[in-house]
């Protein structure tokens, strides 16, 4: 007797139902190489906000749930690559960098964007320090590829290519 789950007919099924649904996430997809940058310095942090794309930070802290965050983190980079950039921050490595947000709860996700340059205000004390504004909202939407989409979209952040 032949087993479903056997069967190349029951494995084509599969597959088109991978390539097909976007939003099945019942199976571990192949998303190419690792897209989400893990932050080492406050130095590299500031860097990359300059390269003026958006930014999704994870503050997060070892757990569980964490591992769903990592495998969503990893989708949406892949996704929204290369006109968003993910960070992941891991708290417990990194405290000062982290108390600085002011929140209690991890993980949490921020949203860092519009880095611009800000006009010289009086004197300036080091002509080498340059000023940036960045506005930073905090991430309630869906944990998802799509949740992010949306989060965008509402606040008007560019994600992909203008068509």
């Amino acid at each position: 007797m032949l087993q479903m789950a056997d069967s190349p007919f029951f494995d084509r099924i599969m597959s088109n139902l991978r390539a097909s649904c976007k939003y099945y996430t019942g199976y571990p997809k192949d998303l190419g190489p690792a897209r989400v940058v893990h932050f080492t310095s406050e130095r590299e942090f500031v860097h990359l906000l300059h390269e003026g794309y958006p930014m999704v930070v994870a503050f997060t802290i070892r757990g569980n749930y964490t591992k769903h965050l990592d495998k969503v983190l990893e989708e949406a980079a892949v996704e929204f690559y290369p006109h968003v950039k993910f960070m992941r921050v891991e708290c417990p490595k990194y405290p000062g960098f982290c108390i600085t947000r002011q929140r209690k709860e991890y993980p949490f996700i921020e949203i860092f964007y519009s880095p611009e340059q800000a006009p010289n205000q009086g004197r300036v004390a080091d002509p080498n320090i340059t000023k940036y504004s960045v506005k930073v909202l905090p991430f309630n939407y869906d944990l998802s590829a799509y949740g992010f989409r949306e989060f965008f979209k509402r606040h008007g952040i560019q994600s992909s290519d203008p068509k």
